[in-house]
């Protein structure tokens, strides 16, 4: 068994990310490349501004990514941060190869499988009481992350990429629109004294749009992050006041000083598959790229490229592939350390072939999960993921990419703040039950040292030669993966340039719920959808943020952000990067395998 599954693996490695035979190399020893625009999307213009400096410094990819995570921890908190964790997809222009950089957070050691549930009653806590706990707290993975892509992709010193960020929390920024709109929600983390404290308005309530919010304790952090690295935050006395504030009531967490400084950020290979005239790479297990590229994969075989986004029936398909993938994701995808996860079962040609006959012409009750090659017997999810998470992209001068979604989970995180930053509640990210009903475990419950299961899928497209073709990505919590196909049907399926393809209305179709952003459609979809079973409802959260850009004829840089964000994107020409000599095959002998099969 053994043997058949290392050759499994190895067959499927060598599907991912390779550059096909005979594709034309950079020179060897030159690291040359085809000299391409820089350029930067995310959700936030300051953050985009931070990026774009470094790149015209002659920085890398993973340099300005640095930069614009700094950034975001400060305009964005309701997010991402500097106290969460991370998928970096990473393209080396040079190797036309694709890594994957593992920023999740991990459980502590003292982390148990029923710490969700309540003592009383043994039934799993209500979310809002779980959330503001100190149990939500996971160590944090985005800021050691970032140091070990940077040890192999940066360009410039580590100690020059936070300038911007510091200097605009000490002067500070102005409260945008959609801040002052999470602040006035109805989120339970609006409660949590260190919200209350950090965002208060002179002569009461919270702050408003156009206030401007100054961040002292976080421009002093970052002095230190750029003088120490990454031990700033895992050693000492951060390290020190994170363990505190998650060891204070309500339901005090067991972080430890010991759990963070044990943190490993993991390269691992991507999950790849064919859609199209591409190569899709995206995140694979904990992350969700394998889910989305099997909705990919059950869209290729309907006729949904032919229609358009006026067609209700491309709508419908849409929405009963969907329900369809998140079966299987859901019942399927955790830690790879942990669990058995079909990957290449869930992508494999046959098993799409029988998922998506199941497609027929009205929706009818939710799909259960299929049985795709190589699956274990696992328990039915309850894992609940709100939509705290940002995306953003990078490209330098040299063609190397970064495809990063950042998160601290939920708004605001646990809501809990250590030297100007929100720490995360990743601990919710995993099944509050860690049994189903039949007794059977579910593969995201909660173990010591494990990754929670993520929505997260930052992607890259790769042309025929492996040469870069796009980038995307998306928040949302589980609906991460309906934004980004929706997205990316309408761009490419139906050839609309990519902004007019991220305001396309949102559908998110999982189990028995349809959610959508109903006032978007129009009049005859709506009607078509629900002639076919289909009957939307508003969705809630944050919305999507998908952020992409695509590589069109003539070498066409097409992005795009969400309009539903306040994000911009800029494309410019900036210098080419020297960065330091590493050995492409080095990187990948340095990787995890694929998640087990």
């Amino acid at each position: 068994m053994r043997t058949r599954l290392l050759a499994a693996a190895a067959l499927l490695l060598a599907s991912c990310a390779q550059v096909p035979p005979g594709a034309p190399r950079a020179a060897p020893g030159t690291g040359a490349a085809p000299r391409t625009p820089g350029f930067v999307v995310a959700s936030n213009p300051l953050a985009v501004d931070a990026g774009m400096a470094v790149l015209r410094r002659g920085g890398s990819a993973v340099d300005a990514a640095i930069a614009v995570q700094a950034m975001l921890s400060l305009v964005e908190p309701q997010s991402s941060g500097i106290g969460g964790g991370a998928f970096m997809t990473y393209y080396d222009g040079a190797a036309r190869d694709v890594t994957v950089y593992d920023g999740r957070e991990v459980a502590p050691a003292g982390a148990s499988a029923d710490m969700f549930l309540d003592p009383a009653t043994g039934k799993p806590l209500p979310f809002a009481q779980a959330v503001l706990s100190g149990r939500a707290t996971g160590v944090p993975g985005a800021v050691a992350m970032l140091a070990q892509a940077h040890r192999l992709h940066g360009a410039l010193a580590w100690n020059v990429l936070f300038a911007d960020a510091q200097r605009t929390a000490r002067d500070g920024f102005i409260v945008t629109p959609r801040l002052a709109r999470m602040l006035g929600g109805s989120y339970a983390e609006l409660s949590a004294p260190d919200v209350q404290r950090y965002f208060a308005r002179p002569g009461g309530g919270l702050l408003k749009a156009g206030d401007r919010l100054r961040n002292p304790a976080y421009a002093a952090f970052l002095s230190r992050l750029a003088a120490e690295g990454p031990s700033a935050l895992y050693r000492g006395e951060t390290a020190r006041r994170i363990v505190a504030r998650v060891a204070a009531a309500p339901l005090p967490g067991s972080l430890s000083e010991a759990d963070l400084a044990a943190y490993q950020p993991i390269a691992r290979t991507p999950v790849c598959g064919a859609w199209r005239v591409y190569r899709v790479c995206a995140a694979p297990p904990p992350a969700s790229g394998v889910g989305l590229i099997e909705l990919l994969g059950l869209l290729e075989r309907t006729d949904i490229a032919k229609r358009g986004p006026n067609d209700p029936q491309a709508w419908y398909l849409f929405a009963e592939a969907s329900r369809l993938m998140y079966a299987d994701r859901d019942r399927y995808v955790a830690d790879p350390a942990f669990v058995r996860v079909p990957v290449a079962g869930m992508i494999d040609p046959a098993y799409l072939d029988a998922r998506a006959r199941l497609i027929g012409s009205s929706a009818g009750p939710a799909p259960v999960a299929g049985t795709p090659p190589g699956a274990p017997k696992a328990g039915a999810d309850a894992t609940r993921e709100p939509a705290g998470t940002s995306h953003f992209i990078v490209g330098d001068g040299a063609g190397n990419v970064v495809s990063m979604t950042t998160t601290v989970e939920s708004i605001f995180g646990s809501g809990r703040m250590v030297d100007g930053f929100f720490l995360n509640n990743q601990m919710t990210d995993f099944s509050f039950a860690p049994r189903d009903a039949s007794g059977r475990a579910a593969v995201n419950a909660v173990a010591p040292g494990k990754r929670p299961r993520s929505s997260m899928t930052p992607l890259v497209l790769l042309d025929r030669e492996g040469r870069f073709a796009g980038a995307i990505g998306s928040a949302g919590g589980n609906a991460i993966l309906a934004y980004v196909a929706k997205s990316l049907v309408a761009a490419i399926d139906w050839n609309l340039p990519t902004q007019d393809a991220l305001a396309q209305p949102n559908l998110v179709a999982r189990g028995d719920a349809f959610q959508g952003e109903v006032t978007k459609f129009s009049s005859p979809v709506l009607a078509g959808l629900a002639a076919r079973g289909v009957a939307l409802k508003p969705g809630q959260g944050e919305d999507s943020g998908v952020h992409a850009m695509i590589v069109r004829s003539g070498n066409r840089y097409d992005g795009g952000y969400d309009p539903r964000r306040e994000g911009k994107v800029v494309v410019e020409a900036v210098p080419a990067p020297r960065i330091r000599s590493i050995n492409a095959d080095r990187v990948r002998n340095a990787r995890e395998p694929v998640a087990a099969q």
